[in-house]
């Protein structure tokens, strides 16, 4: 089938479904030649137009990741035209369209692929409640190839919430702390957690709303040192989306156990999240967490280095405070 449809609120199930489905279909040696990675924020229809239509390098098949497809066609004819154009999809490109949101089934693009026949895949991906987590982490830890007590997996849902791409990032370090010896115990989870790393994220977020810029620099300096930039990059969007999620709650004169639920975290992580988001704005929040969409756009288009883009963020908020 050359057309598939991922989408939901699960960003790391969506992008593990499309790396194996690349694994599997795109031979290594010419995956360069035959792979293309489309966004809907930036591509021009002659990109897609010879990325889906260029014949195959060496190989039967190409393979075509076009990610946020809706942005670009947000009027009616865009979409009939696009969905006339998906009909007539080659069996030699295989077209991945990937959607990370809420989409319901009456969306546009959703209804079209549950109904457009054999020739079209659509799939929904969707974050696990935070109730589901500690079963959602062993089954992950399992798919990694070790093993997790009910205990441990439990308080790691508690420090992760329902992010499953940091539970999985999490499992795997630990794996590898027990060297796949033994089950992890709660105890490994206590001694290799990201506690401290999103304990500093709260408090470099704490002085980027007071105003300190020196502060702020310096717990994110603190962070670089030991936190992947990629990683520490998502945490703090995770940080600002939690903070905005909670602010329209309170704004709606929800108290902090409508936000835990609104937001599907652990308690004493909602209590947290309550009390940081007493210092902002819903607008300087929305306004913070649209800047760092941008940002990430510009780190992954080559425009600057993350470790650049997260410096220039910190001190553009503590400028405006």
């Amino acid at each position: 089938m050359p057309v598939h449809l991922y989408y939901g609120t699960d960003e790391f199930a969506i992008t593990s479904c499309v790396n194996e489905f690349h694994r599997d279909m795109v031979d290594p040696t010419t995956a360069a030649m035959n792979t293309s990675r489309l966004d809907g924020r930036t591509v021009t229809e002659n990109d897609l137009n010879n990325a889906v239509n260029a014949m195959p390098f060496l190989a039967s098949h190409r393979l075509i990741i076009f990610s946020n497809p809706t942005v670009h066609y947000p009027q009616a004819s865009q979409q009939k035209k696009f969905l006339d154009f998906l009909k007539q999809v080659p069996d030699s490109a295989n077209l991945i369209l990937t959607e990370v949101g809420q989409l319901k089934e009456s969306h546009w693009l959703v209804k079209w692929a549950r109904n457009a026949g054999a020739d079209v895949e659509a799939r929904s991906y969707n974050m696990p409640k935070l109730r589901e987590m500690p079963d959602w982490i062993i089954k992950e830890t399992q798919a990694q190839g070790g093993k997790i007590d009910r205990q441990a997996a439990m308080r790691l849902a508690e420090m992760t919430g329902e992010d499953t791409r940091q539970a999985s990032q999490e499992i795997t370090k630990l794996l590898t702390y027990v060297d796949y010896k033994h089950a992890i115990e709660l105890s490994d989870v206590e001694t290799v957690s990201i506690v401290t790393a999103q304990g500093n994220v709260f408090e470099m977020v704490d002085a980027l709303g007071t105003g300190n810029g020196k502060k702020a620099l310096a717990s994110l300096h603190q962070l670089l040192e030991s936190e992947e930039p990629f990683q520490l990059f998502g945490m703090i969007v995770r940080q600002f989306r939690l903070l905005l999620q909670a602010r329209e709650v309170m704004d709606a004169k929800g108290n902090v156990q409508a936000v835990g639920k609104e937001l599907g975290i652990a308690p004493y992580v909602a209590e947290k999240i309550y009390t940081q988001a007493r210092t902002f704005k819903i607008e300087s929040l929305e306004t913070i967490y649209h800047r760092m969409l941008q940002l990430d756009e510009d780190v992954k288009t080559g425009v600057m280095p993350i470790e650049t883009a997260l410096e220039i963020f910190v001190v553009e908020q503590t400028k405006k405070n």
